[in-house]
């Protein structure tokens, strides 16, 4: 999640250690979509070359976990004992946003029972953790995004089997005991063990966090290599399907989640951060459960999703700042600040928690980040 010294002041805008921060963090939005590319034009070209490489898959996942247990510590989780309420909201709009709208899209655009299965469960899935990347970014809550991801990844395995069954069940039979145990053993122990790392070895892991996104972004394009490959023979009839249904899950994702935030009267900056919360999955999970559990088609949506949450939500980020430097500028020519124009303190409104100044260290840029602050993966 976040390094460096907590509830620390944020920085201002054009100090130097904000202005390196953020180009780290553009970085890693821009360089981890293009790596997904390259990794997904692999398998798709020489797919031969990965075969049987499914079974891997759910390793690969753990490594990627593990990663982001290191990045984590006790502080991470003070934004949920300070402002429940506001968590609570984060994560039943990730549990209830996110999953109807995959099966809304897969119903409304005929999608396949395998593909449909897929991008349920993609909905179905945890937030992914380049949300609280991308939320420092857009100048938003980066405490409550932290403190959702962390929450939503701790309850998957009560949460995303049955969610799966009751939306997919329809399409593809679902064993929802071997999927909890899968997520278990794929994500929460690896999580617990490398939080556990971390509180036994803090220093070690401290000066090994610049690496740690590199190696979660290498192994989440490993898992989309893999994927692509478990199903080159279809996917050129059904890209195109698939990369709308995506843009849409992902795209209304994003907007539903501002507006729970903006509803709520959380403030901008949490309405930022949910909004990303919610419209940012852990794909890289969604891919390993589907590969298992289904078929390798119906791991495609989570391959796809893994690349474009990352665009789009670079690209909000964008927005939101370039709003918050126009309306900074419109107050200093005299011009008045509108009531709500939306500019954001990184650490988030005037009652939430301030968040650390940095942007995040691990669990893969979609997992990839800076070691400066909150971390992105899946």
């Amino acid at each position: 999640m976040r390094t460096g010294q907590q509830n620390t002041p944020p920085h201002s805008d054009d100090s130097p250690e904000t202005a390196a921060e953020q180009r780290g963090a553009r970085r890693a939005v821009t360089l981890f979509p293009l790596l997904v590319l390259l990794a997904g034009a692999l398998g798709l070209l020489s797919p031969g070359s990965f075969t049987g490489g499914a079974e891997a898959v759910p390793y690969l996942l753990g490594v990627v976990m593990f990663c982001m247990g290191l990045t984590m510590t006790v502080p991470d989780f003070r934004s949920v004992v300070r402002r429940p309420w506001a968590v609570a909201l984060g994560l039943a709009a990730q549990y209830l946003v996110m999953p109807g709208l995959g099966w809304l899209v897969a119903q409304g655009l005929g999608l396949s029972p395998q593909l449909a299965a897929g991008l349920i469960l993609v909905g179905c899935s945890p937030g992914g953790t380049a949300s609280n990347v991308v939320t420092y970014l857009a100048r938003g809550d980066v405490a409550l995004s932290v403190s959702v991801t962390s929450v939503s990844t701790f309850v998957a395995p009560l949460l995303t089997p049955p969610l799966t069954l009751f939306l997919a069940g329809e399409f593809l039979p679902v064993d929802t005991g071997s999927m909890v145990g899968d997520i278990v053993k794929t994500v929460l122990l690896p999580v617990l063990g490398g939080l556990l790392v971390r509180l036994l070895a803090g220093r070690a892991v401290e000066r090994a966090l610049p690496a740690l996104p590199w190696l979660s972004t290498a192994t989440i394009a490993v898992i989309v290599t893999i994927v692509v490959a478990g199903s080159a023979g279809t996917i050129k009839s059904a890209a195109a399907l698939v990369f709308l249904a995506v843009v849409l899950h992902n795209g209304l994702g994003l907007a539903l989640g501002y507006a729970v935030g903006r509803l709520s009267r959380l403030g901008e900056p949490a309405g930022r951060a949910l909004a990303f919360e919610v419209g940012m999955q852990n794909s890289g999970l969604a891919a390993s459960l589907a590969a298992a559990h289904f078929s390798p088609l119906a791991a495609l949506p989570a391959a796809v999703f893994s690349v474009w949450h990352n665009v789009s939500g670079a690209l909000a980020a964008a927005w939101f700042a370039h709003r918050d430097r126009s309306a900074a500028a419109r107050t200093r020519t005299g011009a008045g600040r509108p009531a709500d124009s939306g500019a954001a303190d990184p650490a988030g409104s005037a009652d939430s928690v301030p968040a650390d100044s940095g942007p995040a260290a691990a669990g893969g840029a979609d997992n990839a980040e800076s070691a400066a602050g909150p971390h992105s993966a899946g």
